[in-house]
């Protein structure tokens, strides 16, 4: 695995593990928060600036699409938060809250999101650090 694949993985890995438990402790106030920035244009926007530069930036350094299951992994991650960026700036303002609350069943489904972040992150942190123990 190269250090870069390893670096990225462990960015990706903690912050999911960080994310998801912030989620957790905070429930209530993750949905309201998540409910009001998607219901305002200008925050949706940057949002969704931020997550283009975020994904053409893991995708440019790391397109690799074979050597196990963390640099895959790493790849999807940058694949999806480029396609999630491009919906948050494609979309008209009344459709975000329409894909993003109702279609994801965001409030429903929120432990789910919540556990596939935290289980994400729990991957890559330890394929990330057992890898570098067996080189």
């Amino acid at each position: 695995m190269s250090t870069r694949t390893t670096f990225l993985a462990r960015l990706i890995g903690l912050y999911s593990i960080l994310i998801s438990f912030s989620m957790l402790i905070h429930r209530q106030v993750t949905v309201e928060t998540i409910t009001a920035l998607v219901h305002s244009a200008p925050l949706v926007f940057l949002a969704g600036l931020m997550a283009v530069s975020a994904g053409m930036a893991i995708i440019l350094g790391h397109n690799i699409w074979s050597g196990g299951a963390v640099p895959v992994i790493v790849t999807l991650a940058g694949w999806l938060t480029l396609i999630k960026g491009l919906l948050l700036l494609w979309l008209l303002p009344n459709e975000t809250p329409e894909v993003f609350l109702g279609g994801l069943h965001y409030a429903q489904l929120f432990y789910f999101y919540a556990g596939i972040s935290f289980l994400l992150g729990v991957f890559l942190v330890y394929g990330s650090f057992r890898q570098q123990r067996t080189e």
